[in-house]
């Protein structure tokens, strides 16, 4: 049984297997064909947190591939009715997959502890690997020329995160490991990825590239995609006063873009706070590639359902 809770858990064999994946379904889909290739399969979205982007792409994905998809909220009770080796062991009973999204990180990894069924990491507040296979898949697609993506085009492309050091940035910057993929984080004093996470993908890529610069003009010349994210999170809303002052000097705007390359995209997970970590200028703009990220959540959701559920397809079809 296969679990996805951050990108730790696949080889980099297989990231290039569950992206390869995607992106033959996403030509299959724009050529008109959904094959029903997990007809008969459910997945279960358990969630902890409100959702646009996770909770639609998913639903859409499954009911694109020929199976189907249950909206779990809090009417089931997790972690108040029963025992979570009852509850998790109860879904697995239904369930071909569940897709979490947490406040916790340690609650996916309890529903993943049992073996009970596959556990996917809809979004915690350590990790947001769907998010970041999204990520990829996009800049592959920009720099391959359109529509199509190449694995040969990520080749040494500079990831520039300009905020806070997240979840979506701890992603991202081992997604980036994984790829031999320069990463640089721009954020001040005290909002630096943590160490813990930095040694762990260290261990695993000793070849990662990832730095950090406190002025994000003194790295933007030369990357490839500049990436941002809402300065407070949820579950942060006590700070946000703080941290608009703090990260005032972090905002993707147009004086910050004059300074990087005009072949440089940009990217945000949203949803966004316009006019606070990027202007409407910029995230309109024309190196703006956020709504072909949003739309490839479902196609690098699609890469990774079939992948988990239908191996036997993947090895016949994607190459």
């Amino acid at each position: 049984m296969r679990h996805l809770l951050t990108l730790f858990d696949l080889t980099p064999t297989e990231v290039r297997t569950v992206l390869s994946t995607a992106v033959h379904l996403k030509r299959l889909l724009r050529d008109g064909h959904r094959p029903p290739i997990l007809a008969g399969q459910t997945v279960g979205l358990l969630f902890e947190k409100p959702s646009l982007r996770t909770r639609v792409s998913f639903e859409a994905g499954m009911n694109q591939l020929g199976g189907g998809s249950l909206f779990l909220g809090e009417d089931v009770g997790w972690g108040k009715r029963e025992s979570p080796a009852d509850f998790t062991r109860v879904l697995g009973q239904f369930l071909d997959a569940v897709i979490c999204r947490a406040k916790s990180h340690d609650r996916v990894e309890e529903l993943a502890r049992f073996e009970a069924v596959s556990v996917i990491n809809g979004l915690t507040d350590l990790s947001h690997p769907c998010q970041a296979l999204a990520d990829i898949l996009t800049v592959g697609e920009v720099f391959s020329g359109g529509d199509d993506f190449h694995f040969d085009a990520l080749r040494g492309r500079h990831v520039m995160f300009v905020g806070d050091g997240n979840n979506v940035a701890r992603s991202l910057a081992l997604h980036c490991a994984i790829l031999d993929m320069p990463f640089t984080l721009a954020c001040p004093d005290g909002y630096a990825i943590d160490d813990i996470w930095l040694q762990r993908v260290r261990n695993a890529y000793p070849n990662a590239q990832i730095s950090r610069v406190e002025d994000p003009g003194d790295a933007i010349s030369d990357v490839d995609v500049i990436y941002t994210d809402v300065w407070t999170s949820m579950g942060q809303e006590a700070e946000a006063a703080e941290r608009r002052k703090i990260f005032a000097p972090y905002r993707v705007d147009a004086k910050l873009m004059s300074k990087a390359p005009k072949t440089a995209c940009v990217l945000h997970c949203l949803p966004a706070v316009r006019g606070e970590e990027i202007t409407q200028e910029v995230i309109d703009g024309p190196q703006s590639q956020i709504i072909r990220q949003a739309g490839n959540r479902m196609h690098a959701q699609k890469g990774l359902l079939v992948w988990m559920l239908a191996p036997n397809w993947v090895s016949e079809h994607v190459k």
